[in-house]
């Protein structure tokens, strides 16, 4: 069974990473989320009120510049990871938000106000928005946990994040806020970026510290990028009535995939995350979308769609062992090593 269940996740997983390699970026296409040049680079940037930096993390730019500033102050110890920043590893999270903005999964799916809606404020991001919800624990939680790992340096001014009209609870707004709420998940975040800071303070030692290694990085934040989906999955759960059935399954799948994606500690800088999201689909689900038959979907998208289903559907009805089995095979480098090459391998035969 054990083997069975590991060619069942690699045939899943080589589906994803084949469609990504097979949709070439278009040429000329921007590399960068939507509107990252006009998002805010600096904290300065933001609002300054009151001797506070007001953020706005349900307006799309302004959580887009949260991003932004994790990028450019971590951008130094990715410096021999390639030019331009490409090569930081944080690129995942900001894209994915992109996608989310671009194919309409941040707007109000109620419908019942204009948020997020070309014909109302479209850089609107809807608290009803189940995307956007879980979204927040990858946006607004890391970026705090930053600022308190001092990733940004000693500031003049404290950090204040804007709560949405509803939902209020569901939510924090401060370093001392989201401590108090869920401290495990703050620490996670923390020690990712202390660990990545740690390198500056010891430039002079390369020898003894340059245990800054890829897959570490990678191993950090993947395993806490699934300590705040799991933390906000169950939170959120209320908020798939909005969606259409074949999107809340969708949204389920993507998360499910998620765990078995991050076992292999898969690269998430810029050019990889870029080829690899080509699959997620260009819009929502609506009702009457079956896959792997929706029309507008290509062929590579409803076989993706359909994979992720199938991997979920498997992993619900094990228990959770085909999870585990996967997990346990890849955690040595050696056996990670092994499974993105054997995956390299299917896209490239």
């Amino acid at each position: 069974f054990g083997i069975h269940a590991l060619l069942i996740v690699t045939v899943a997983l080589s589906l994803v990473t084949a469609t990504a390699h097979s949709e070439n970026d278009a040429a000329g296409e921007d590399v960068y989320p939507p509107l990252w040049g006009i998002a805010p680079r600096s904290l300065l940037d933001f609002l300054v009120k009151d001797n506070k930096i007001v953020i706005n993390p349900w307006n799309y730019q302004e959580r887009m510049g949260m991003y932004k500033n994790l990028l450019n102050s971590s951008a130094k110890y990715f410096a021999s990871f390639g030019s331009q920043n490409f090569g930081n590893i944080l690129w995942g999270l900001p894209l994915q938000h992109g996608w989310q903005f671009r194919t309409g999964r941040l707007a109000d799916p109620s419908k019942v106000t204009s948020c997020g809606y070309e014909d109302g404020d479209l850089l609107c991001i809807s608290v009803r928005s189940w995307w956007a919800c879980m979204n927040y624990y990858l946006a607004v939680i890391p970026f705090l946990g930053a600022v308190d790992a001092g990733l940004f340096g000693k500031l003049q001014y404290e950090i204040e994040i804007l709560p949405p009209e509803e939902q209020r609870d569901d939510f924090c707004y401060s370093v001392a806020d989201c401590r108090s709420r869920m401290p495990e998940l703050m620490d996670d975040w923390k020690a990712y970026f202390e660990v990545n800071n740690f390198t500056l303070f010891f430039p002079i030692f390369p020898a003894t510290f340059s245990s800054f290694k890829l897959d570490d990085a990678l191993n950090l934040l993947w395993s806490t990028h699934v300590t705040s989906i799991a933390y906000a999955l169950p939170k959120f759960q209320d908020s798939l009535k909005y969606l259409s059935g074949p999107e809340a399954s969708f949204g389920e799948d993507w998360a499910n995939g998620v765990d078995f994606i991050a076992a292999t500690h898969f690269s998430t800088d810029l050019p990889t995350t870029n080829k690899f999201q080509t699959f997620l689909p260009q819009r929502m689900l609506v009702e009457g979308d079956v896959l792997p038959f929706i029309n507008d979907f290509s062929p590579q998208q409803n076989r993706v769609l359909l994979s992720l289903s199938a991997l979920h559907k498997g992993n619900e009805l094990t228990g959770g062992l085909l999870l585990k089995l996967w997990q346990k095979a890849m955690s040595t480098e050696a056996g990670r090593k092994m499974g993105r090459k054997l995956i390299e391998d299917l896209v490239s035969s």
